[in-house]
């Protein structure tokens, strides 16, 4: 047997992702958003309907799921992958819990992500879009509003099936979002939600709408990117990526 010598290649940025059980979308939207870093998932268990019941389900099992990341390393920044699910279990309680399975420095969730971007572009009238039902959505917007930002627009698909809200479509989702921004005085758009897929409208809403457009993943992997000061770790669609640090 011949022997080898080797030289260890440089070690990018890396992040994980906590994905729940049910999402289709945020792993392809963050391999469209990553340049210059490596990101690493693991799952969660989650109901195939999005209720408050099966959302607060998760967090018996966040803490298992971050210590099946590799323990070799210190991810940059870990980020729990669900909107609704941060609004009703608690970013501090899923932070907390996070860090318990796996010493990163830094924890973040799409709800935090969003208040950080609406303080970073000085937004305090935020239309949301969401779809999910009322009972759901409506924890959301009480966070929102705790935070100090409000949300006077709202609308909803009203559905709690996730199969059938990742094949909402690109038509669907702009139709509902200038229906609802026709007489809105919010001075952004919010797509909520880490499976609606909402990544290659978001530009085109802006465009039409002359407004930022903010989504769940969107905001995300931006403020992954500025926890672990690695903000060209990721690059996205949208006023948020492309507005000065």
């Amino acid at each position: 047997m011949t022997e080898f010598a080797y030289d260890m290649a440089p070690t990018p940025p890396r992040f994980g992702l906590v994905v729940l059980q049910s999402d289709e979308t945020i792993e392809r939207d963050f391999a469209a958003m990553t340049h210059g870093a490596e990101v690493l998932a693991s799952r969660v268990p989650s109901g195939a309907e999005v209720t408050r019941e099966t959302l607060a389900s998760m967090e018996g099992h966040l803490t298992a799921a971050a210590s099946l990341f590799p323990t070799t390393f210190t991810m940059n920044a870990i980020a729990y992958g669900c909107t609704s699910g941060t609004a009703e279990i608690g970013a501090d309680t899923i932070a907390g819990l996070v860090k318990s399975g796996h010493a990163t420095p830094d924890v973040t969730d799409p709800l935090t992500a969003l208040i950080a971007a609406c303080q970073h572009l000085g937004i305090t009238e935020l239309a949301v879009l969401s779809p999910y039902i009322q009972s759901v959505s409506a924890n959301l917007c009480a966070c929102l509003n705790a935070a100090g930002i409000n949300t006077p627009t709202f609308g909803t698909f009203a559905e709690a099936e996730e199969a059938k809200v990742v094949r909402i479509s690109r038509t669907s989702l702009g139709e509902a979002a200038h229906a609802l921004m026709a007489d809105s005085p919010a001075q952004a758009l919010f797509l909520s939600c880490t499976n609606l897929r909402t990544l290659d409208v978001i530009e085109d809403l802006e465009t039409d709408l002359n407004l930022p457009v903010l989504s769940s993943n969107q905001v995300l992997a931006w403020h992954m990117g500025q926890l672990s000061n690695q903000p060209d770790a990721f690059k996205g669609p949208g006023r948020i990526f492309s507005s000065a640090r």
